[in-house]
């Protein structure tokens, strides 16, 4: 059911409360969504200006969709209704695409896992679904800024592009929410800013090659996965790890494995056999989950099991020094 209503309420930018008119949609899902889970793929860091989670237990994200910027609100209710409230000239397109999103598009149907871990791990986050955003460059632009990097670094960076170059968030949104800006704002950051983010050449270079021909990243959503990671490849600086990345979010492809992380094979090799593993010995243990590795992943990453620690963490870097 899609129209104006709700208030919910939380302090937001000055002279954007009342710009739009709020639309509502309430929708009943066929299945189980553990909505905060789902979504919490798209956060990047603590005070990401994309993503909050208000008092309430209601995710709030920002995008810029086709029809403009818009501010979301997505809370489940009691009695398995999921209450959404959108801002902005691209409410409506947002609102439409929010069962996708959620994983409504999900078929988990293949999906036996044999292992006895993540058949607890299954039945225990059985409202986890894989989502997709169908978009792809709010996607791409912090895949790139974590190359390579601690999440530490890229999450400081992220928030340091979009205070600088987002809009505010339409609508009643948390303070300090930033829509994504567009391409051609990417594309024109001189190099003095990303040095200022503490964003060094090639990640700069990557973002904005891909920024040039943004309307060929986007046309991803429409393709199958293959061709999908050979278009995002053509990039120059996007390999199969950060092609992974933004297929997970962007078109919710359950088989895409990031290849080439830095934690994950250890995690997954621990998890499932109980040693740490390489890339290689990661994708032999997720061979029999084919069509479902990248959900293996995922309940692996919230399992919470790792090898033990030994020797020093790694120093956080700051370009902006350099």
């Amino acid at each position: 059911m899609t129209g104006p209503a709700r208030d919910p309420t939380g302090p937001g930018e000055p002279g954007h409360e009342s710009a739009f008119v709020p639309v509502v949609r309430d929708w009943r899902p066929p299945f189980p969504i553990d909505v905060r889970t789902t979504l919490s793929v798209h956060r990047r860091g603590g005070g990401d200006p994309a993503y909050r989670v208000d008092a309430a237990g209601a995710v709030w994200r920002t995008s810029l969709t086709p029809e403009g910027p818009a501010t979301l609100r997505v809370l489940a209710a009691r009695g398995g209704i999921i209450m959404s409230t959108a801002w902005g000239p691209g409410a409506e397109w947002l609102l439409g695409t929010l069962p996708g999103m959620l994983g409504a598009g999900d078929e988990r149907a293949g999906f036996r896992p044999a292992h006895p871990l993540l058949r607890e791990l299954a039945a225990r986050h059985t409202g986890l679904r894989i989502g997709r955003s169908e978009r792809v460059m709010e996607a791409l632009v912090p895949a790139v800024l974590e190359q390579k990097v601690l999440g530490i670094e890229a999450h400081r960076a992220w928030r340091t592009l979009l205070y600088r170059y987002g809009t505010p968030a339409p609508g009643p949104a948390p303070r300090g929410m930033r829509v994504f800006p567009p391409a051609r704002t990417w594309a024109r950051i001189p190099s003095w800013e990303w040095h200022r983010a503490g964003v060094e050449a090639v990640r700069t270079r990557t973002i904005a090659a891909a920024a040039q021909v943004a309307g060929r990243m986007e046309e991803i959503t429409g393709m199958g996965a293959a061709e999908a990671s050979r278009r995002l490849r053509a990039i120059p600086g996007i390999g199969v790890w950060t092609a992974a990345e933004i297929m997970q979010r962007a078109i919710g492809d359950p088989d895409a494995v990031s290849v080439g992380d830095y934690n994950l094979p250890k995690a997954v090799g621990w998890a499932l056999a109980g040693r740490v593993v390489d890339d290689e010995g990661m994708l032999e243990l997720l061979a029999p989950y084919a069509g479902h590795r990248y959900r293996v992943t995922r309940l692996v990453e919230f399992s919470g099991i790792r090898p033990p620690r030994r020797g020093p963490r790694l120093a956080v870097r700051d370009y902006r020094g350099f």
